[in-house]
């Protein structure tokens, strides 16, 4: 499985559906990249790969200050999972990579 490139990933929240873009780089186990929004844009830290699954988080400011944790599941070009921000619920995502 490689998770690189440039994914454009929709979140379910409970505000609504976020468009996010996310360029990702595996190097091994480790993953870096950038999440893009229509608000912001910042580094993913703590990322990791393993096997078909990969994690991260990203610091958002928008609408308030917070970490949200990214836990997803890659096949070929189509990425699932979710995405639990603060003490919010878990808010399922889904994403095509560009």
């Amino acid at each position: 499985m490689s998770i690189d490139g440039a994914w454009e990933v929709t979140i379910d929240t409970p505000m609504g559906k976020q468009q996010t873009t996310f360029e990702l780089a595996s190097d091994g186990s480790t993953l870096t990249g950038t999440a893009t929004s229509a608000d912001e844009s910042g580094p993913i830290k703590d990322g990791s790969v393993d096997g078909d699954g990969a994690s991260w988080k990203v610091d958002i400011t928008t609408p308030f200050a917070m970490t949200v944790t990214f836990t997803v599941e890659v096949a070929g070009d189509q990425m699932t999972g979710n995405a639990k921000a603060g003490a919010f619920p878990p808010a399922p995502l889904s994403g095509t990579r560009k």
